[in-house]
């Protein structure tokens, strides 16, 4: 079984993420990964042949980059003929801020998989970082629900950003949706 993990990155740190989701696809030992850097030529047939697409990008002014909305918009022919429908979707982005509206982007990558009949699987997980005892090494420090979120200072390059516990919350990620694929194709 095949999981598509399709993103853009601008300055490498969410393409360092779009790996950790990876490496939890594999790691899951239900799927393999296929990466899918959309600003180089996508590979419509090997998407369809995947049984889920976790798709990723950074949080630009409060929103998915315009590189990952052309990447959207593109996929319009086969959204006129619901070619994806019933695969699994989940989405992960990065940005520079704590909150940096990472939230809308994850609607809306969750609202364009809706629309082509994707079946949305969540996080799974509980926040981190929220008691007095908790710390940025949490597993989901930022608490999100509906996709992995990860926080990448703005001063330092993906070699250091975003922190370990971000990419791990992004393997958790890919595992998940590796795990649930299995349990959607059955024995």
């Amino acid at each position: 079984m095949q999981i598509a993990v399709v993103f853009h990155s601008g300055y490498g740190h969410t393409a360092r993420q779009a790996h950790a989701v990876a490496e939890g696809v594999e790691q899951s030992g239900h799927a393999k990964a296929l990466i899918v850097d959309v600003a180089r030529d996508i590979p419509w047939d090997a998407l369809q042949a995947s049984a889920g697409m976790i798709f990723g990008c950074p949080t630009y002014m409060g929103g998915p980059s315009a590189v990952f909305k052309t990447f959207m918009e593109a996929s319009s022919s086969r959204w006129m003929k619901q070619e994806w429908a019933d695969k699994l979707a989940a989405g992960f982005t990065t940005s520079s801020s704590q909150s940096g509206d990472k939230l809308n982007t994850l609607v809306s990558l969750a609202i364009f998989a809706a629309q082509h009949g994707m079946l949305w699987v969540s996080t799974g997980l509980m926040p981190g970082n929220n008691v007095s005892t908790g710390s940025v090494g949490d597993i989901n420090r930022l608490g999100s629900w509906i996709g992995a979120m990860a926080q990448a200072n703005f001063d330092q390059g993906p070699d250091i950003a975003p922190p370990a516990s971000d990419l791990q919350t992004a393997r958790l990620l890919g595992q998940r949706v590796a795990s649930t694929a299995r349990r959607f194709a059955g024995p």
